[in-house]
């Protein structure tokens, strides 16, 4: 399976931002050129890049569909994005804006029969299940919602079983400790799920620090890493990342 590095935006207000631990009050803030960015990031050779609606995914409503068009009007990148996907003509816009996947979230864990008919009206290529999982005091990996305050009552292990059955090829798993703290990706959760779902396209998300986190996550299986603190901090050459 190939191997794609996605270089990250997470843009609230018009600003580029990352949260810590998807906690709205720690926001660090980069600067309010998300276009620059993703040029720069095709200049260095990027041919895909991850960008989330931080304000939509508190309110709902897509609201970056100017900059995804300008991003796609201004740059060859194929761009993976989401953010506040309420329901089927959200996903419908975002595709019509520009996008070549759309990232669906809370709602994959909300209403799994729902989204797993997404795959099938929009294709599987065009729909990334994102499934932000903490493992609780049985080694379980836990789905929390609602800002990641309570369970969903179903398990990582279960619900990726459920869409890889049906289809799914690409999955973006974020181990919710290690978002926004530069602590490395969780390779144990990675080489598990790249076992346990032979053709689904595993992207690592959350705490890789470094090029050797880049290739240590190919190493364990995965199909792709999403790159965000790391690079905003220039503590990552992106150049470097994609060679692995």
């Amino acid at each position: 399976m190939s191997f794609t590095v996605y270089p990250a935006l997470d843009i609230r207000e018009g600003r580029v931002v990352r949260l810590r631990q998807g906690d709205y009050a720690q926001e660090t803030h980069y600067g309010d050129d998300p276009l620059p960015r993703a040029q720069a990031f095709e200049a260095q050779r990027a041919s895909w890049m991850h960008l989330v609606d931080l304000d939509a995914a508190r309110a709902g409503g897509y609201t970056l569909a100017p900059l995804l068009a300008a991003i796609r009007a201004n740059t060859g990148l194929q761009v993976q994005t989401g953010g506040g996907v309420r329901g089927r003509d959200d996903v419908a816009r975002i595709l019509d804006a520009g996008a070549s996947r759309v990232v669906v979230g809370s709602l994959a864990v909300r209403e799994p029969e729902q989204v797993i008919g997404w795959l099938s009206e929009f294709g599987p290529e065009c729909i990334t299940i994102a499934l932000d999982a903490r493992q609780d005091e049985q080694g379980l990996w836990q789905l929390p919602v609602h800002g990641w305050t309570e369970n969903a009552g179903v398990t990582l292990d279960v619900l990726a079983d459920r869409y890889a059955a049906a289809g799914l090829r690409h999955l973006l798993c974020t181990d919710i400790a290690r978002d926004g703290m530069l602590a490395g990706p969780n390779l144990e959760l990675y080489r598990h799920l790249a076992a346990r779902l032979p053709g689904v396209a595993v992207q690592a998300s959350g705490g890789v620090r470094d090029v050797a986190d880049v290739a240590a996550a190919r190493a364990a299986g995965c199909a792709g890493a999403v790159l965000g603190k790391a690079l905003l901090e220039q503590r990552m050459d992106l150049g470097e990342a994609l060679a692995c």
